[in-house]
């Protein structure tokens, strides 16, 4: 019985850790499936509108526009969880070691500079930013592109996806600034459980909702890794207050992105190879934390 329950235990204890990965994924298509829907149904309010500006083209456009934004997030994402930023299959040996190389004592081998130990991958990873939970997998050296270019197209995509459901707002609010109205925005889930809003008003509702919180999240998170990206630091560095690799602007921009960081966030298909090899850096300040 006790084998069988750490079995059990163990089983669901890896469902949760990929909980997150499919709530991102039903976010993605829901906001998309919405903002679809209000683009094709509820925009050409008047019938005057839909020879104007809600016209076929205008649709065609926006609809072009989202799921190049929903691939790009999609394909990113794949790319990330697909490319492992790990030491595995790496050879770290050659020139011997040098400063800022330590010894990992769970993977047992000497680890280079920027690399450590992550204990939810259970290895050591190069260039090793922080553990995102929301994929589940370590940000490193070799999927940092995908990560940033997924951030960006979900920052874009959402920050879309408020404008499109301005709409929403405004009929919610179309009565004035009611406990109806406030309730339904903030608390949609007991206003549909007690009866007081159809499950067509809810579903607008919490879209909306979710919406404008993912934008203030991802936009916390993205132009944090923009200003990391800019300094030349990692989410580890930057809290030891250490810049020691510092290339500049344009030298930060191709160690992180590659070679075409200029044009290979418009698509993770564009090949963007990276200079280095996720253990030699070139060190251009001081190692020590500043004080």
């Amino acid at each position: 019985m006790t084998g069988l329950g750490s079995r059990l235990f163990c089983k669901v204890g890896k469902l949760c850790e990929q909980l997150p990965v499919f709530l991102n994924t039903f976010l993605v298509f829901s906001i998309t499936g919405e903002v679809s829907y209000l683009v094709l149904v509820e925009a050409p309010l008047e019938p005057e509108e839909k020879k104007t500006v809600w016209s076929a083209w205008w649709k065609a456009l926006h609809l072009l526009g989202q799921y190049f934004m929903l691939g790009n997030i999609c394909w990113n994402a794949l790319l990330f969880l697909k490319v492992s930023p790990s030491i595995k299959g790496v050879f770290l040996g050659g020139d011997g070691l040098g400063q800022g190389w330590r010894y990992c004592y769970t993977c047992e081998t000497h680890t280079p500079p920027r690399c450590s130990h992550c204990y939810d991958c259970k290895v050591c990873v190069l260039r090793r930013d922080h553990h995102c939970v929301f994929f589940g997998q370590c940000v490193g050296f070799r999927n940092y592109r995908y990560f940033l270019s997924c951030l960006l197209f979900m920052w874009s995509g959402l920050l879309y996806a408020v404008v499109m459901n301005a709409e929403v707002f405004i009929v919610i609010l179309k009565e004035g600034v009611t406990l109806h109205s406030i309730l339904l925005l903030l608390i949609p889930w007991i206003m549909l459980v007690s009866g007081q809003v159809s499950a067509r008003a809810f579903a607008f509702a919490f879209i909306a909702d979710t919406c404008v919180v993912g934008l203030l999240l991802v936009s916390a998170f993205f132009f944090f890794h923009i200003f990391l990206l800019f300094r030349g630091q990692t989410t580890r560095e930057w809290y030891s207050s250490r810049r020691p690799y510092n290339l500049g602007l344009l030298g930060n921009l191709r160690h992180m992105l590659g070679l075409r960081w200029y044009i290979c966030w418009l698509s993770p298909l564009i090949p963007s190879p990276l200079p280095g090899d996720g253990i030699n850096f070139q060190v251009t300040g001081s190692l020590e934390p500043s004080q």
